[in-house]
């Protein structure tokens, strides 16, 4: 028999599944306040709740508590990395940041990814399988207890393309702004998107007051799909016709992420091309020099470059900001420590 997956219910599912098996709804509030604000590890720590209840919990639901398998922390600016094993021996990489705003959490959504875009080490793999709900918001829990630190601000930008696992997101979302949890302010939210253009439209109907996060990356179609293969199915034009209702249907500031590629896309054509789309959008440019992987031989513009990029956009009455570069120095770019992981695992294997 499959177990329901209990830290991925939604509270008013929770009572419903009380309910079910013949328990009276304060225990759905015991039981979530355990899970989501206590951030317990296992059924037994919920010490409110008689043994014989605890014992039936374990054999009708998953309780999904990810496991740290490697921890690197920066020398450079004390950014975080961790690698968690999943329940059926998948791994996923999180990151820590801390910033004079409080601090932030970049967690996957996903098994790997199968977007595709050429400077991404998430997506070399290909995807293995989506993240459920629960296994996104015990990243954010994990890390909390890790550190000892709450955690002020979310940004579902590492491994996978969030969209692309939506109905698993949406329920995140509403999971981890929850005043009966951690209760992170919707504000506080971001989550990227390479353009499932289709996925925006539907986000915009939500009226969520998070921030959209577009991986831009070019200003031309052509560029665009030379860096990243869903170009091929949703053109420049239909993503900003996407943004722009998304704006106007939310209230919300759109951010443009630009991984600023030498020789690529960080002509002066390209800043003039940015400045017009985003100002059709009274979108924020973040500007990144691209991470190096090994596997690619892309590399960044030097710093002068970048900052001389940036004050194109600016004279063009562009809101922009260039990414501070956090953890360089501990397989910075999305993907990298796993993709290390999964390498010397297989390594391993050929060897014995």
């Amino acid at each position: 028999m499959e177990l329901t997956d209990i830290k991925s219910l939604t509270m008013e599912e929770l009572v419903a599944e009380m309910e079910k098996i013949g328990e009276k709804k304060f225990r759905a509030t015991q039981i979530y306040d355990w899970m989501h604000k206590k951030l317990v590890r296992s059924f037994d720590e919920m010490t409110n709740l008689s043994n014989q209840m605890r014992e039936r919990l374990k054999e009708q639901y998953q309780f999904t508590a990810l496991k740290l398998l490697r921890e690197q922390t920066s020398q450079i600016d004390g950014t975080k990395k961790f690698l968690f094993e999943l329940a059926d021996g998948n791994v996923v990489e999180s990151v820590w940041m801390q910033y004079k705003h409080g601090n932030s959490v970049c967690i996957s959504s996903q098994v790997g990814c199968r977007m595709g875009c050429k400077f991404c080490a998430s997506t070399l793999d290909g995807l293995t399988r989506n993240l459920a709900p629960s296994e996104m918001l015990d990243q954010i829990y994990s890390i909390t207890l890790l550190t000892g630190q709450r955690v002020s601000n979310v940004v579902v930008m590492g491994t996978g393309e969030p969209f692309d696992n939506y109905d698993n997101l949406l329920t995140f979302i509403r999971l981890l702004t929850d005043e009966n949890g951690l209760h992170i302010s919707q504000r506080n939210l971001t989550v990227s998107t390479c353009g499932i253009v289709p996925r925006i439209y539907d986000l915009a109907q939500k009226h969520l007051q998070i921030t959209l996060a577009l991986s831009l990356h070019a200003t031309t179609d052509e560029k665009r799909k030379g860096l990243m293969p869903i170009a091929y199915r949703y053109s420049i034009e239909e993503l900003m016709n996407a943004c722009e209702n998304y704006a106007r249907q939310t209230g919300r500031r759109i951010t443009f992420e630009y991984s600023m590629v030498k020789g690529v896309n960080d002509t002066s054509e390209d800043a003039m091309l940015l400045s017009r789309l985003a100002g059709r959008t009274g979108a924020h440019v973040n500007l990144i020099p691209v991470n190096p992987i090994k596997e690619r031989d892309f590399v960044a513009p030097d710093t002068g470059f970048v900052q001389a990029f940036k004050n194109k956009l600016e004279k063009n009455r562009i809101n922009v900001t260039i990414r501070r570069e956090m953890g360089r120095d501990i397989d910075g770019a999305c993907g990298q420590l796993r993709k290390r992981h999964l390498d010397e695992t297989t390594k391993e294997v050929s060897q014995c």
